[in-house]
C-alpha cells in the first residue's frame, strides 16, 4: 500500500501543475476545473452559507476533539465540490481537509459524509489508497451540518483523461494504477474491515435503478425522451443477479484520484459519497464511459482522442487487465452495465441542476452549466441501447 504523505494537494490544470487547491469534486460528470471565481458570482443565500464556516467555533472544537490540533485556523473553500462543500484548513499544527454536508433541503440519502468517512477509514486497512481519516463530527451545532476532517495528500489530480501533461509511459502507468486500485477495491473483504453492513447485498442493479429513477423524478425539470427510453429498457433487460458483491466507489473516475507528482503511483482515491456494497461491474462500466465521451467543449473523454498514439489502452484492453487481476473471464451483459452507467450519471447531474435552480448548490452557476450535460448523457445512453 502506498505510503501517504502529508502536504498540499495540487490540482493539475495544464502542462504544469502550478495552481494549488484541494478536495474531492462531486459526482456530476465534471469535465474541467473552470474558473474558481465563478463561485463569487450571483451567489444565493444558501450558496453563500455553504461557502462559509465559523473558524472560531471549529478551532475550539478541534482543539478538544482532534489530538495534536492547535489553532487558530483559516478555512478556504475549494472552487470545486458541487455536492459536499470542501475546505482547506490551515492551522498552527498543519493543514487538513474538511468536507461537510451542504445547507438547505436535501434529497434523501444524498450528501452522506458519514459514509464517506466510514468507508475510507475501513479501506485504510487494505491495498486501496485513501487519505487517512482523522475525525467525524455528527453534531450539527458546530458548523450547521455534519462534517469530517482528513489528512492532506501531497500529489496531483488529472482532469483530462487524455493526460496531455504526461508522456506515453506515464499515461500508461496512470491507467494501470487506476486499474490496480479498482481491482483492489473489488477484492477487499467488507466484513474484515468492518463494512459488512455498508449496504444490502444482492439485487444491486434493481435497487439502484429504482433509487435513481426516483431521484431523477424528484429533480426532473423537463421531459427527456432518451431518459424515458433508458428507464424502460433497463427495466426490461436487467440480467439475473449473479451473486457478485463487493464494495463499490460509485464515482470511480480519474479526477477523483490523487497521484504522485511524477505520476508513478496512485496515492489516494477520494469522493466516496456514493460508495456502498454493490456489484463490481458497475464501477468498471462507469469508468469506461470515458472511452465513449468526447474530449471537447464541456466534456473530457477519449472518444475522439488518438489513444494508440498517446499510449492509452483501449476499453477492451483495460477491461481485460481488470479481468486478469480479478481472475475472471469475459464480462457478460456489458451493454446493460454501460447503459445503466449513463442513466445513473444523467440522473446525478440532473440532481445537481435542480440544486442549482433552487440555490442549494455549492456553486449554483457551475451547477446549471453542468445541467446542460443531462440530455447529452441521455442521448449517449440511448445510443448504447441502439447499438
Amino acid at each position: 500500500m502506498p505510503r501517504r504523505r502529508k502536504g498540499v494537494v495540487e490540482i493539475g490544470t495544464g502542462r504544469r501543475w502550478p495552481r494549488p487547491t484541494v478536495g474531492a469534486v462531486s459526482a456530476l460528470g465534471r469535465a474541467q476545473l473552470g474558473e474558481p471565481r465563478l463561485m463569487e458570482k450571483r451567489m444565493t443565500p444558501a450558496a453563500h452559507q455553504a461557502a462559509q464556516i465559523d473558524t472560531h467555533a471549529l478551532a475550539r472544537y478541534l482543539e478538544a476533539a482532534l489530538p495534536g490540533f492547535k489553532g487558530p485556523l483559516t478555512a478556504e473553500k475549494t472552487p470545486t465540490g458541487q455536492s459536499n462543500p470542501t475546505f482547506l484548513l490551515s492551522s498552527a499544527s498543519g493543514r487538513y481537509v474538511l468536507r461537510k454536508k451542504p445547507p438547505g433541503q436535501l434529497l434523501k440519502s444524498a450528501h452522506a459524509v458519514d459514509r464517506e468517512f466510514r468507508v475510507m477509514k475501513g479501506l485504510g486497512q487494505t491495498d486501496v489508497p485513501v487519505p487517512r481519516m482523522l475525525l467525524l463530527c455528527e453534531d450539527p451545532s458546530i458548523l450547521g451540518t455534519e462534517f469530517f476532517v482528513m489528512e492532506f495528500v501531497d500529489g496531483v489530480v488529472f482532469w483530462n483523461p487524455a493526460l496531455p501533461e504526461l508522456d506515453n509511459a506515464h499515461r500508461l502507468r496512470v491507467y494501470d494504477e487506476q486499474n490496480r486500485a479498482l481491482a483492489a477495491l473489488h477484492s477487499a473483504d467488507p466484513a474484515t474491515i468492518g463494512l459488512a453492513d455498508f449496504g444490502r447485498p444482492g439485487s444491486y442493479f434493481a435497487r439502484q435503478r429504482d433509487r435513481w429513477t426516483k431521484q431523477y423524478r424528484a429533480s426532473e425539470t423537463e421531459y427527456l425522451a432518451d431518459m424515458e427510453t433508458m428507464i424502460a429498457w433497463l427495466n426490461a433487460n436487467e440480467p439475473a443477479d449473479d451473486g457478485r458483491v463487493s464494495l463499490v466507489h460509485g464515482d470511480y473516475r480519474l479526477d477523483n484520484m490523487i497521484f504522485a507528482k511524477d505520476a508513478s503511483r496512485l496515492l489516494a482515491v477520494i469522493d466516496w459519497e456514493l460508495s456502498t456494497l454493490g456489484h463490481p461491474f458497475s464501477d468498471l462500466a462507469y469508468q469506461c464511459m470515458q472511452w465513449r465521451l468526447p474530449n471537447r467543449d464541456a466534456m473530457r473523454g477519449l472518444a475522439d482522442v488518438d489513444r494508440h498514439a498517446l499510449g492509452i489502452p483501449t476499453e477492451e484492453e483495460y477491461i481485460a487487465k481488470y479481468c486478469e487481476r480479478m481472475h475472471i473471464g469475459a464480462i457478460p451483459h456489458w451493454k446493460f452495465y454501460l447503459t445503466f452507467s449513463f442513466f445513473r450519471l444523467a440522473a446525478i447531474v440532473q440532481g445537481v441542476k435542480r440544486r442549482g435552480l433552487e440555490g442549494n448548490a455549492s456553486n449554483p452557476e457551475r451547477a446549471l452549466k453542468s445541467g446542460e450535460m443531462v440530455p447529452v448523457l441521455a442521448a449517449m445512453g440511448a445510443g448504447v441501447i441502439a447499438g
